[in-house]
């Protein structure tokens, strides 16, 4: 075959084998492009709803915030008293209630999601391993409400009769089922930040006449830090950002928690309750949204935070 075979032809009329390449090549290009385009809208679509969230939250409430409202009482102010007069918009009991819950929360979940996590990482094996992935990933699924019904039916009654207290629905109550709804997400997280260690580091460990647990406590653990860390502050996130479980497994009691029986009241939770009460437009409504702003940074924050210890292990 000379070179002038292997050129197309300027006419494809007498080279059929060269018209039906040719057609491939373009149906080739444009399922590329198609591709490529729905990809970039895809996540370009991502940061315009954040943005466009971010900018509705706080045009609901940025007249309040600019004009009317004391920051500094917002954030340190003991009294939440919307509806009186004059009104106090102290959120620090709800600040308080968010952390001290998801404290909690976070207490139960990283010993669960953490084992679970390094026995199906590291220990289960075959059949045992997919079952057990599985039913991990269904916990996850399972709806806020229900886990709301299991603090309300379930673990009020529990907690009357271990702990010998009045209230069921308090602090200790929000933070089982606030942990028991993180740490399936956190195992998954964690087991895929344990599967990315090198087997080679796993096989240097055992010829040098480690055992298992020897090699997950020195050898993987270690390694896998930045993606564990990561899995914790997305479980805080995810804790933080919880609403109608907590709602119904808190109390919702507007005052600072000294204790864990104590009942709290949360920023999720107090938005979630008050909004449908409050006048569209009014002082309580925008602080309600001033609120919201307030969780939305924080929830941000935590993310970027998770984000950045993660990318931070990838480029060291």
């Amino acid at each position: 075959m000379t070179v002038t075979d292997s050129l197309p032809p300027t006419s494809t009329a007498d080279h059929p084998e060269w018209a039906a390449r040719l057609d491939h090549r373009g149906r080739s290009w444009w399922s590329d492009f198609a591709a490529r385009t729905l990809v970039q809208v895809g996540g370009m679509s991502a940061i315009l709803f954040i943005g466009a969230i971010f900018v509705f939250i706080a045009s609901q409430g940025l007249d309040l915030l600019w004009n009317r409202l004391d920051i500094g009482y917002l954030l340190l102010g003991t009294r939440w008293e919307p509806t009186v007069t004059p009104p106090n918009y102290g959120a620090l009991p709800l600040l308080a209630g968010t952390a001290f819950i998801t404290a909690v929360a976070m207490a139960i979940a990283i010993p669960l999601a953490f084992g679970a996590a390094i026995y199906v990482g590291e220990f289960a094996g075959g059949k045992q391993r997919e079952w057990l992935k599985i039913g991990i990933e269904l916990l996850a699924a399972i709806p806020s409400v229900v886990w709301g019904v299991i603090g309300l039916h379930v673990m009020k009654p529990i907690i009357q009769h271990v702990f010998d207290v009045q209230v069921g629905l308090n602090v200790l109550n929000a933070g089982i089922i606030l942990g028991l709804m993180a740490a399936p997400i956190m195992a998954t997280i964690a087991e895929d930040a344990l599967k990315a260690v090198p087997d080679s580091y796993r096989e240097a460990a055992e010829a040098l006449g480690a055992t298992r647990w020897q090699i997950v406590w020195k050898v993987v653990l270690p390694h896998a830090r930045p993606g564990l860390s990561a899995a914790v502050l997305l479980g805080i996130g995810r804790a933080f950002g919880e609403t109608i479980a907590v709602l119904m497994a808190s109390g919702h009691r507007l005052m600072i928690p000294e204790s864990l029986f104590d009942s709290a009241a949360t920023i999720t939770a107090t938005i979630a309750a008050e909004l449908g009460e409050a006048s569209v437009g009014g002082d309580h409504y925008q602080v309600l949204f001033v609120l919201g702003l307030l969780l939305f940074l924080i929830t941000f924050g935590i993310n970027l935070t998770a984000d950045w210890i993660v990318r931070g292990r990838r480029k060291a």
